[in-house]
């Protein structure tokens, strides 16, 4: 199983720009596809971005369309999720989640296979 850990969470202003980064180790990075999750207060985690094991194939969930970008670097084993026109909705603490599945079994499903600890964001003026 791989072990992540994420960074880079902070406060922002609305408007402003944040680069998540998610660290592996424990396991061979380029057999997983890589996840961002976020949960508010009072909400669900909910899927916001995946990229394959490969990057060929990205997922966006419809609110971070064109603001958000993920992205990996399998030679530092680690993915990212750069934020843009970040909104106060977009507070959340951020996971970073792995899984071995094809990608098109993990953007359907909440359900991956390791997680992170979580990063605050929090965008407010």
């Amino acid at each position: 199983q791989v072990h992540l850990v994420e960074s880079g969470g902070r406060l922002v202003q609305p408007g402003g720009s944040l680069r998540l980064s998610c660290a592996a180790s424990g396991s061979i990075f380029s057999n997983y596809a890589m996840g961002w999750f976020r949960q508010a207060p009072g909400k669900e985690r909910a899927h916001v971005a995946a990229i394959s094991w490969n990057g060929d194939e990205t997922y966006y969930t419809d609110s971070v369309k064109g603001r958000f970008s993920i992205s990996r670097d399998d030679t530092e084993n680690t993915v990212y999720l750069q934020m843009n026109s970040l909104k106060p909705e977009d507070t959340a603490v951020y996971y970073c989640a792995a899984d071995t599945h094809p990608f098109w079994v993990v953007v359907s499903t909440k359900n991956w296979e390791s997680w992170g600890q979580g990063t605050q964001v929090t965008v407010s003026s």
